[in-house]
């Protein structure tokens, strides 16, 4: 089924992120994992791409097996910072042949040992999507940032590039990570007043490691608001207890997003089973599965 077609619905509904093993070794307890996730019944299951064929190889057979073993559908992710077009163009052919309908299309972080773009590479992500557009009936969707993207130094300029994103054939945006509710109200505003109309879903990650903390901050330069600061420093070093704090305070936001007319929320769970079912059990009378 498509994204596009799940995002008509009025309900609540939410999707969780598994992310591929690292090596062909952990490629089982990673299936583990995703078959428990899939067994919550969401929506779909995302799955991320390793930049450079480290973990890339098995983004679409694990999709697949969502798709065709475990009955949910799945959304590949494709990232073009690291591969040639050639690379990406036979990717996109392998998930046309698994029957994936839906893609993620990201550029990808920029390596910091070579030039950037490399020849016959992609450059933006935009080149991505119209490629994706032009290989087969897709549902592509793309990342948003409501902070504003690190290598923009302007937020109106980071608008203006994902309106470009979005007009070359985006059917729906997932936002990074966000730990204020408020952050993606006014950027929801911001961009709908732009002509940015598709549907934004809003991307929720429970922290359950003080050690996330600085891994957050260094890769995407996220605000920490003062009460999720409190949560942290008052819990951070126990595992358990940050466990617990971060999966509650990530309902929170979920249920003031339900709240305020958002009808689907994407969870960075990654392979973490019990984090996703933890999610779901807060949420059990809310989202119908």
């Amino acid at each position: 089924m498509k994204i596009k077609e799940i995002l008509k619905s009025s309900e609540p509904h939410i999707s969780f992120e598994i992310f591929p093993p690292k090596t062909d070794a952990g490629f089982d307890s990673v299936m583990k994992a995703t078959e428990a996730i899939a067994d919550l019944h969401p929506s779909y299951i995302s799955v991320t791409y390793g930049a450079g064929g480290g973990t890339s190889k098995n983004t679409v057979k694990i999709a697949s097996r969502i798709k065709h073993e475990l009955g949910v559908t799945s959304l590949a992710h494709l990232t073009c910072v690291s591969s040639t077009k050639e690379t990406v163009h036979k990717v996109i052919d392998e998930l046309k042949e698994q029957g994936i309908e839906n893609i993620l299309a990201l550029r990808g972080d920029i390596p910091q040992d070579s030039d950037f773009p490399l020849p016959d590479h992609y450059r933006y992500a935009s080149e991505l999507i119209e490629d994706i557009k032009g290989q087969g009936d897709f549902c592509i969707g793309a990342a948003c940032y409501p902070e504003g993207h690190v290598e923009t130094e302007h937020k109106n300029d980071d608008i203006i590039n994902l309106k470009h994103k979005v007009d070359c054939g985006v059917d729906f945006l997932t936002t990074q990570m966000f730990f204020d509710n408020s952050i993606l109200y006014n950027f929801l505003y911001r961009i709908r007043e732009k002509g940015i109309t598709v549907p934004v879903i809003p991307g929720i990650m429970p922290v359950t490691s003080g050690s996330q903390i600085k891994r957050i901050g260094f890769l995407s330069g996220t605000a920490l608001p003062e009460r999720f600061r409190a949560v942290v420093d008052r819990f951070g070093d126990d595992k358990e207890a940050m466990q617990q704090a971060g999966i509650a305070y990530a309902t929170d936001q979920i249920i003031d997003l339900f709240a305020n007319g958002i009808n689907h929320v994407h969870v960075y769970s990654m392979n973490k089973p019990e984090v996703a079912a933890a999610i779901m059990n807060n949420l059990s009378k809310i989202v119908k599965v």
